[in-house]
């Protein structure tokens, strides 16, 4: 028993060191570069194949960092990752380029301390994330000068957790989830000037900005469900997380091109690394789900986050508005007792997703809606293979934005353990 469990920890412990490693290479919307970036709300990457629901459903066969009352469900031992790919289509309606990146997801386990009374939780995961390259070019006013801005940025917040979901009353389970958010998020801004030729003026500038995350947060969770039928349930579940002031320190310098990271180095230094916080508004969940047990389930979820409260480092208000995510899905088991066929007792999913983003450009609202499909195939006994694909578009070409078209690859693995917590009998 403890060589078993010194094998699963040295796992779980080198998964960790890769998260850090590999969770930079990330890729994210162009519109990642207002605000604190792009928020995860479709959870895992079972959540991610039915239109984000997690909030009034889940299973035992996978951890849950969506809502975590629904913890409770796990009664085995559980050890989920996976590794995301994401290719972007961007267009202003005159031009186009393709972005593409991935990276290591999350890393999430569920500990059962009393199968189906009390089951903690614990992982990395990626809260926000910030990627875009972007390039700008515009005419000096009263002269024959053109300026052309390099604007890119790149990381985001990512969350350490840890987490239990407690059994409080016949089908009532509530949960807690405490993160220690960590990150860092830098953006640049290179000034290049050229003449009516076409030969540069002077040398190239650069605004450099590091903002450094870190603090803790709280989300509560609840769920309740209905027996509705001899083996048909109907499930209701809520979420909230207050963030409010989370703390950090920033870095801002203006110097020549290379030189503007170093505090050193010659040039204006704005802000060294001085202490302070931004305001993230709170975040509300609510959904609900239809079951039928081992067969399947359909839910609608929404979640909300009024970002017209957020203020930046310096405590300025940005020309953010309301999140609302609204997301359909269902899923579906072909046959949950075929013991030859492993195809029939996989689980199979759908969904559709709608976000109304909180940027605000140009008297728009900057909407995205995509359609999800994944499946949890099993590879043993109880293990799983998990996969998630969603193919949306985000914004628009009108008044001067940018439309985006993208389809996002998920591929992870759920390792499932009965014998994690059970008790050996000795006669």
């Amino acid at each position: 028993m403890l060589s078993k469990i010194k094998w699963h920890l040295l796992g779980v412990c080198c998964t960790f060191i890769l998260f850090s490693e590999a969770q930079a290479q990330s890729s994210a919307s162009t519109y990642s570069a207002l605000g604190i970036g792009e928020f995860n709300y479709s959870g895992l990457t079972q959540n991610q194949g039915m239109g984000g629901l997690g909030i009034s459903f889940g299973t035992g066969w996978n951890a849950n960092v969506v809502n975590p009352a629904l913890q409770t469900r796990n009664t085995i031992f559980n050890f989920q990752t996976s590794l995301n790919y994401r290719r972007i289509n961007a267009s202003n309606g005159s031009q186009s380029s393709d972005v593409d990146g991935g990276g290591l997801s999350y890393i999430a386990l569920s500990l059962p301390f009393k199968p189906g009374k009390l089951t903690m939780g614990m992982g990395l995961n990626q809260v926000t994330s910030v990627n875009y390259d972007l390039q700008i070019s515009s005419m000096v006013n009263n002269a024959e000068i053109e300026a052309v801005n390099n604007i890119n940025g790149d990381g985001g917040i990512s969350e350490a957790y840890i987490s239990a979901g407690y059994l409080l009353a016949k089908n009532l389970s509530i949960g807690v989830h405490g993160s220690y958010l960590f990150g860092s998020t830098i953006r640049k801004n290179q000034l290049t000037l050229f003449n009516e030729n076409g030969t540069q003026v002077g040398s190239t500038s650069e605004y450099y900005e590091r903002l450094t995350i870190s603090d803790v947060a709280l989300k509560f969770g609840t769920h309740y469900y209905f027996k509705v039928g001899e083996k048909s349930n109907l499930h209701v579940g809520a979420i909230y997380q207050g963030l409010g002031d989370v703390n950090g320190s920033a870095f801002a310098k203006l110097a020549a091109f290379g030189e503007a990271s170093d505090p050193d180095t010659e040039g204006d230094l704005i802000l060294d690394n001085e202490k302070g916080s931004i305001y993230i508004p709170s975040r509300y969940g609510f959904g609900v789900s239809y079951e039928r047990v081992n067969k399947y389930v359909i839910g609608l979820e929404g979640q909300y986050q009024n970002f017209s409260d957020f203020r930046n480092f310096l405590g300025d208000p940005l020309e953010l508005r309301e999140a609302i995510k609204l997301g359909l899905g269902f899923q579906i088991v072909p046959d949950f007792m075929s013991v030859d066929n492993n195809l029939k007792r996989g689980t199979y999913r759908v969904g559709l997703e709608f976000l109304q983003t909180p940027y605000y450009i140009n008297q728009t609202t900057i909407n995205d809606l995509g359609i999800n499909f994944g499946a949890s195939i099993p590879v043993n006994q109880l293990s799983l293979m998990n996969l998630a694909v969603k193919v949306g578009q985000r914004g628009t070409t009108s008044a001067g934005l940018i439309r985006e078209n993208y389809v996002n690859f998920t591929l992870g693995f759920s390792l499932n353990d009965n014998t994690w917590f059970y008790k050996r009998v000795f006669e």
